[in-house]
């Protein structure tokens, strides 16, 4: 399975890349006397992709601004291939104390390098591997994409709604059953369609991906590709008459589709890059596996910050009133804000993956009542009943 896997570079454009990391390498506390961390970011893909790297790299600076003993370096562009020899000058040359490895395909040479390394901490996001002086971490979405299948069931007029999806790692097909949840809960009849990228940056794919959706007839589409280009589709259309409701991705993209997105996912590593950097300046780190989600404000609902939903789009929300077997008879934008409410308590209180839950094929995955505990989640490798498409085999 390869998470976050982009961009290949060559020997020389490696070099290039670390060397320029070298320059935007911050080190705010040149007179501070006390002890200092230095941390390594590794990114698999451009700061500039709007997407995953750019949220961390939103973190990164951010901390650096904030605490005089902190200096960072970070290195973009780095294929999976590649992080063992990253790794190693990040350890060996710029001395680092912690590294954050921030892609999935990065976790064999994390966990390779703990144990070469045992003298250094090194965190990896979206793994499950650890060892002691290697710790996991992650911002988890499929609530927030809950919220945004609420809002599409609801609005979709054709019952077809497009998903444009990266890889099919667990990661992913989670975040799509939790959207397909929340259609299915509000529109019984709608149907979400599939499209494979086999990429995380990829705009021209994605937009060709959008394209094929709307010429099917979906009229609702999400995502999970670090770039606006879904959204500049929906838009697009929009602005030219066929309204195309979408669904941001990530960072706060609705200035990219004013007229088309809803709300959306946004993430925000910030939080858990103090905690976990904080406990390596104190003394305090250990290699627990932190999964943070709306309760720990690592995820929120929207396409804007301070904006949950679309203004343009709360009035018809409001509008549209569905039986629901918690609230009885209750808009859609209220029960999204109840469902929200409940989340950011905990999922005890509620978790969409609560059953009955069905597969594809009529089986039930979640029995009634039951709640998919961390494991299921974390090796999900079915689609929901409302889901139309099929899991590429491991490999392809």
């Amino acid at each position: 399975m390869i998470k976050k896997l982009c961009c290949i570079l060559g020997v020389a454009g490696l070099l290039f890349s670390v060397a320029a990391c070298g320059k935007k390498t911050a080190d705010t506390g040149d007179t501070y006397s006390g002890k200092k961390v230095k941390a390594g970011f590794i990114y698999v893909g451009p700061i500039g992709d709007f997407g995953w790297t750019y949220a961390h790299e939103i973190s990164r600076k951010e901390l650096i601004a904030k605490y005089p003993w902190l200096e960072t370096i970070y290195v973009e562009n780095i294929p999976e291939g590649d992080s063992d020899r990253v790794i190693d000058r990040l350890v060996n040359e710029e001395k680092c104390d912690i590294i954050f490895a921030t892609s999935f395909g990065y976790m064999d040479s994390t966990i390779n390098a703990g144990k070469k390394y045992p003298d250094k901490i090194f965190m990896h996001c979206a793994g499950y591997k650890r060892e002691k002086n290697v710790g996991t971490y992650f911002a988890e979405l499929y609530q927030a994409y809950y919220l945004n299948g609420l809002m599409a069931g609801a609005l979709s007029k054709t019952d077809r709604i497009g998903y444009v999806a990266a890889h099919p790692i667990p990661e992913v097909i989670r975040h799509i059953n939790a959207f397909a949840i929340g259609v299915k809960e509000v529109n019984p009849s709608a149907k979400v369609y599939v499209k494979w990228l086999f990429s995380w940056y990829d705009p021209a794919k994605a937009r060709e991906a959008a394209e094929s959706l709307i010429a099917q007839g979906c009229d609702t589409l999400a995502f999970e590709e670090d770039s606006v280009a879904v959204i500049e589709v929906g838009q697009s259309h929009t602005f030219k008459g066929h309204q195309i409701y979408t669904f941001s991705h990530y960072s706060p993209m609705q200035k990219f589709g004013p007229d088309s997105v809803v709300s959306g996912q946004l993430v925000n590593w910030t939080g858990m890059y103090d905690y976990i950097l904080n406990n390596v300046n104190e003394g305090k780190w250990t290699n627990e596996d932190m999964w943070w989600r709306l309760k720990e404000k690592a995820v929120a609902l929207g396409g804007e910050h301070g904006e949950q939903i679309n203004k343009k789009f709360v009035p018809v929300l409001q509008n549209l009133k569905i039986k629901n077997k918690d609230f009885g008879n209750i808009s859609v934008y209220d029960l999204v804000m109840k469902r929200l409410k409940q989340m950011e308590q905990g999922p005890d209180v509620f978790d969409p993956f609560t059953g009955p839950v069905k597969d594809q094929k009529g089986i039930v995955r979640i029995k009634t009542g039951n709640c998919a505990d961390h494991d299921m989640l974390w090796t999900m490798d079915w689609f929901a009943e409302n889901v139309e498409g099929k899991l590429p085999e491991s490999g392809k």
